[in-house]
């Protein structure tokens, strides 16, 4: 596979100020990589806030970066259509996946009811001692004075076994779940040129297949309230299973769902909390701040970069002549940073007034599902922090994925000082 034309590569990506604004791309996923991507969004943002790019992953795109037109298309489903597409780039017509996220209504709703009840406040009540017990218990089991890698210690370990509650997964298999996520992400259409295509097709039958034993168990059992079990009985989704690419389709985003989102926010908080100190010591002083601070992260980190539509008609975007079939894309990572919106966007405030005031969960209908959930696990994360360490200090330069729709980390050195 080679990268799409006009993808300026990791090794000599150009300063953004000095391209020629009608070249600027935004869909390679280098730039995330190399730490860049906000300096172009930022400059699309004051230049060209609805921008034409001729050279996505499949074809031209509309760029939509500041926070009130990402709302506007957003809430506007009549208009703006999920069906199918919500990443840059066109998924391949023989081996195109659906799921609720990227359908329009009806069955957008009917799917995501049935399995809304996993991530309702009141499961979340009853799952949030567990939950707190597991994390004290990672916690607890890292050294101190000694550098490890967040990433695979922490971040993944701690969503990856909260997801495995949410499915009810076999315990001793759960990290196949971040690595079926990982999969379902590294694709070219997102901005991964360097995963072989059909390697990742023949894993991600790999997932379909222990799913659909899993489905089957559950289908015969008393339903429960994990995600499988809500599917195979209710009236609506129980058929899922036989529509291969469909099934797979929904599992897949709630594999993702619940393990991108809250995993490289759990990485970035620390990243945060270390470039800007003065708000660790403000946390320390104030330890009721952990009910704010999520929100605060998830917005800084904005896990989930972008959200794709496709326009249903004629329109109009800030000025800009948008055409029926035309590619829109919000790039929620950039709305996340506009300063007409959100005072010093670009500095990590964990007091900020209206901290939910942010769309790295999106807007309308299609808000994450697992909002909450995402919330509950890292202000439970910070409040287990602050009992045991003085500071979590990274030690070296974080490593972050090759991708335009995940902005994660793929390792973040760190050392633990103890709480004195």
């Amino acid at each position: 596979m080679t990268a799409h034309v006009g993808v300026p590569q990791a090794q000599a990506i150009p300063d953004p100020w000095s391209l020629p604004l009608d070249t600027l791309d935004v869909s390679a996923g280098e730039l995330w990589q190399s730490g860049v991507l906000h300096d172009y969004l930022k400059r699309l943002r004051h230049e060209d806030p609805v921008h034409w790019s001729p050279t996505g992953p499949t074809g031209p795109y509309w760029s939509v970066t500041r926070f009130n037109d990402i709302v506007a298309v957003d809430s506007n489903h009549g208009v703006f259509s999920s069906d199918r597409d919500i990443v840059v780039g066109d998924q391949p017509e023989d081996f195109a996946i659906l799921n609720f996220i990227a359908s329009d209504p009806p069955v957008h709703d009917v799917q995501r009811k049935s399995v809304t009840p996993a991530v309702a406040p009141a499961r979340l009540a009853d799952l949030e001692e567990l939950m707190r017990r597991r994390t004290g218990e990672v916690l607890d089991s890292l050294p101190l004075d000694e550098t490890f890698d967040w990433v695979d210690r922490v971040s993944i370990e701690l969503t990856t076994q909260f997801l495995a509650t949410l499915f009810d997964f076999p315990w001793e298999d759960r990290r196949l779940l971040p690595f079926w996520s990982d999969m379902t992400t590294a694709n070219e259409t997102a901005g991964n040129t360097t995963m072989n295509e059909e390697e990742r097709r023949g894993i991600l039958m790999e997932c379909h297949a222990y799913f659909s034993r899993l489905w089957k168990e559950r289908a015969a059992a008393p339903p429960k309230f994990d995600f499988l079990s809500l599917l195979a009985h209710n009236t609506d989704t129980r058929d899922m299973i036989d529509n291969p690419m469909e099934f797979l389709g929904n599992i897949l985003l709630l594999v993702v769902g619940g393990n991108d989102t809250t995993r490289n926010s759990m990485t970035g908080g620390v990243l945060f909390m270390h470039q800007f100190p003065e708000e660790m010591a403000k946390l320390k002083a104030n330890p009721a701040l952990v009910t704010n601070l999520p929100s605060e992260m998830v917005r800084f980190q904005s896990p989930v970069a972008h959200m794709r539509r496709t326009a249903l008609q004629d329109t109009e975007i800030g000025g800009k002549a948008i055409r029926k079939g035309e590619r829109v894309v919000m790039w929620y990572c950039s709305g996340n940073r506009d300063e007409e919106v959100i005072p010093d966007a670009d500095r990590f405030i964990i007091d900020r007034p209206r901290a939910r005031h942010h769309v790295a969960f999106g807007f309308g209908i299609h808000r994450c599902m697992g909002n909450r959930a995402a919330e509950l696990q890292l202000r439970v994360l910070w409040e287990e922090i602050l009992k045991r360490f003085d500071r979590i200090e990274v030690v070296g330069e974080p490593e972050r994925n090759l991708s335009n729709f995940i902005l994660g980390y793929t390792k973040l050195p760190v050392r633990l000082h103890a709480k004195v």
